[in-house]
């Protein structure tokens, strides 16, 4: 298939020769890094050109407008295999997962169209083509090949998409420090050190790649997702009303523990297993990638391990979260009218109205994530100082905020 439309590809080019020229010849002085990028590239060796990815309409300085926009469908007809796999991976909802949280709306233009917040990490996410329409008369129409944002333009390298840096800027910071934990760990050490050519080339070391994109497989996706919640519920009773009380904080399950209309969200951004099938498949998955430098068993007891974290930064989590649904309950807090039940919503993020409310939102997308990614990632301290450790300091405060608020209003009650 590849060999018959390079083929085509070559007979479009033969024809348009002085067309590819033109454009290398402008560029060169306009934008001399893209040209160099491209010349770099496989692309250039192969005889794709500008013409290949943005059609031949842009020709002068005055129709820039007409350079066709580059998306996954661009890149499919010669790289169709990956272009399927990330198509049913996670990656490729993030703009939908971006869209679908309650508060997005409520952030500014240039942190979501314009990319310079969540927007520019979950640009990586298919859209539709009325959405890449809008992005682009908006001025935001660069970037959204998805592609891209690993292979960057214009080199599309493989080699750069394949170093745990070509992740380092999407999974870092508040809510999913991977790159921090990763590159802290003993896993991230030896590799960087294999870079730096401190360690043989022949070193045992894995990259984010190596786990989560295991033979160059584009879907890339994790047992927990990225809530680390799933169904069925444990068989462990506590936890199982733990991971309840979480689910009704997230909206997924109403007072009654019935699923809501929010489970339809979640299930089409694919931020939970909801099968235990589906978490088996991912769990299995991580194992074979483990089991090439450890042995199964202790594979398994690694893994059980952040299985255990996720149990215990749960009790937490939910006491925290039945507090905030007490003062709701006794009327000590205000429930917002834009909440469906009598629970804080987690998913709004910054936008929760109070205090007490916003550090529940901490603990849970700051310092939970870090408990539990921490312990998968091999790095103590993101698990202890950064995880548990805050989550502790967190249900403390809600505690002692939640007797004040009480206090003053009144109402005796409450954990």
């Amino acid at each position: 298939m590849k060999r018959i439309l390079l083929a085509m590809f070559g007979v479009l080019l033969f024809s348009s020769g002085a067309f590819a020229a033109t454009c290398v010849e402008c560029h060169q002085s306009v934008t001399p890094g893209i040209v160099t990028d491209w010349q770099l590239s496989k692309h250039s060796l192969n005889d794709v050109d500008c013409s290949t990815c943005h059609g031949e309409e842009h020709q002068t300085a005055e129709d820039v407008d007409k350079a066709g926009i580059v998306t996954p469908e661009t890149c499919a007809p010669c790289h169709e295999e990956r272009v399927e796999q990330f198509k049913s991976g996670k990656h490729a909802l993030a703009w939908a997962a971006m869209n679908a949280m309650p508060t997005t709306h409520n952030l500014p233009m240039a942190l979501i169209e314009g990319m310079k917040g969540c927007g520019g990490c979950h640009k990586l996410g298919l859209k539709t083509p009325e959405e890449t329409a809008q992005l682009r008369a908006e001025g935001s129409g660069f970037g959204l090949a998805s592609c891209d944002a690993c292979h960057t333009r214009h080199i599309f390298s493989v080699k750069e998409a394949q170093q745990p840096q070509a992740c380092q800027t999407c999974h870092m910071g508040f809510d999913h420090p991977q790159w921090e934990m990763y590159s802290g760990s003993k896993h991230g050490v030896r590799y960087l050190l294999k870079q730096n050519g401190t360690l043989p080339e022949e070193t045992a070391a894995p990259t984010c790649q190596t786990c989560h994109m295991q033979d160059g497989d584009h879907a890339v996706r994790a047992g927990w997702g990225f809530l680390a919640v799933r169904l069925p519920l444990p068989e462990d009773k506590t936890w199982a009303a733990d991971q309840a009380t979480i689910l009704q904080g997230l909206g997924v399950l109403d007072p009654d523990g019935q699923p809501t209309a929010r489970l339809d969200v979640v299930k089409a951004a694919d931020v939970a297993r909801l099968t235990q099938e589906e978490w088996q498949k991912d769990r299995d998955k991580m194992l074979k990638a483990c089991s090439q430098c450890h042995s199964e068993n202790f594979a398994k007891a690694e893994l059980a391990k952040g299985d255990d974290m996720i149990r215990e930064a749960d009790h937490l989590m939910a006491a925290a979260i039945r507090i905030i649904a007490g003062l709701y309950a006794d009327g000590v807090l205000a429930k917002p009218e834009s909440y469906a039940y009598a629970f804080p919503d987690l998913l709004t993020f910054h936008d929760a109205p109070t205090p007490i409310e916003q550090r529940l939102f901490v603990m849970f997308l700051k310092h939970r994530m870090r408990a539990f990614q921490g312990t998968f990632h091999a790095n103590p301290d993101y698990a202890l100082w950064y995880g548990w450790s805050e989550m502790v300091r967190d249900l403390s405060e809600i505690k002692t905020r939640a007797a004040e608020l009480r206090k003053d209003a009144g109402v005796e009650g409450g954990n």
